[in-house]
């Protein structure tokens, strides 16, 4: 490391400088190597490629190799130097997981395609299971090969229950255009979709056919295949269920607000959710989700969607009001703050003389 890096000092305690992260300046989690032999903090390295860098931090050498090598000699002094500062306050650094092994996906993959119904099922749980607990894993399972797999299970396979089981897997993956395709091509697989999202006893069957509707939404890149699952007969209906379903947990509330702005991407789907009743589900959901800042500002984005239509705007104007004055006050993020003002400015553009409208500019000044 540089000799002009120096010591941080962590509340009266210095760490090393060849403890901390080069790009971060913080001390370092899960150090890995890359090709050119610095370390970096996995996620300051992972964000620095993400964002289209192809040289080292460091050295300013060309990246090669991407691969990123745990430094298990380098995490393990560290976690002793936590260890021994432990009276001055310093935590110990965890043992990251490592991603799943990719053989180890493709094992469990080839034996939930084939074989006896107990051992497809155990593989698919398995899958689903590893799947959950990080989006490192994620991006293993989450190939073409797999992907595919599981859409093949969930819509062709005789049975019902394994079809669900990759159902729930597919769920946590993004799909291509041509996966998408594969789907809503198939107006029978999207009515299978809308079967288990409507109809399905258990909520967690419902929260994943809804979302591998909006996956099947968002990787349609063009308006006119989303029209087309917003055709779809209760489709909008069951995203709205999820919404207005009373105790629906957060994680179907979310389901079912991203099913509905990915589908109202496409205009001709928009008057089809509101006579849905998608306007007042979502504005109903609103305020529970202020303290969340991605699912607060999907949520104001799909009622800025609904209100591009005319009956949608009445809708929303009848309840949003209070719900946005409220945002704008509260303590969600400055994005979720600007969308509700523009919505107010929106709504009462529309109706100027409304009573809840009219009193409302002292809310509408910028941050």
């Amino acid at each position: 490391m540089p000799g002009s890096v120096a010591p941080l000092d962590l509340e009266g305690v210095t760490v090393p400088y060849h403890f901390r992260c080069p790009i971060s300046l913080e001390l370092m989690r899960d150090p890995v190597t890359v090709c050119t032999g610095q370390t970096y903090d996995r996620p300051s390295i992972e964000s620095w490629v993400a964002t289209g860098n192809t040289t080292c931090p460091v050295t300013r050498t060309p990246l090669t190799d991407f691969t990123l090598i745990p430094n298990h000699t380098l995490r393990r002094l560290i976690q002793e130097w936590c260890v021994a500062h432990r009276s001055l306050g310093v935590e110990r650094i965890p043992t990251p997981k490592q991603p799943a092994d990719p053989s180890l996906v493709q094992l469990l993959v080839s034996q939930a395609s084939a074989g006896e119904p107990g051992t497809r099922a155990a593989a698919l749980r398995r899958l689903r299971s590893l799947a959950r607990e990080s989006d490192k894993n994620r991006a293993v399972i989450s190939t073409h090969e797999t992907r595919s797999a599981l859409i093949e299970i969930a819509f062709e396979d005789p049975d019902p229950d394994l079809g669900l089981e990759a159902m729930g897997v597919l769920a946590m993956c993004s799909l291509t255009e041509g996966e998408s395709a594969e789907v809503a091509g198939r107006p029978e697989r999207l009515r299978r979709l809308v079967e288990v999202m409507r109809e399905h006893p258990a909520m967690e069957a419902r929260i994943s056919a809804a979302a591998v509707l909006e996956a099947v939404a968002a990787g349609a890149r063009s308006a006119e295949a989303r029209a087309a699952v917003g055709a779809t007969e209760g489709v909008m209906e069951g995203l709205v269920g999820l919404l207005e379903e009373k105790g629906s947990s957060a994680r179907a509330v979310r389901a079912g607000i991203r099913g509905l702005f990915s589908l109202c991407l496409a205009k001709e789907n928009r008057g089809r959710a509101v006579a849905a009743g998608a306007a007042a589900a979502v504005v109903g959901r609103i305020g529970e989700l202020a303290a969340e800042r991605g699912d607060a500002e999907r949520a104001l984005a799909t009622v800025e969607l609904l209100c591009r239509t005319e009956g949608g705007r009445e809708a929303v104007v009848a309840g949003v009001v209070t719900q946005l004055l409220l945002m704008v006050q509260g303590g969600c993020s400055d994005r979720a703050k600007r969308k509700a003002q523009l919505l107010l400015k929106l709504l009462r553009s529309a109706w100027p003389h409304h009573d809840s409208i009219a009193n409302s500019d002292d809310f509408l000044q910028p941050f």
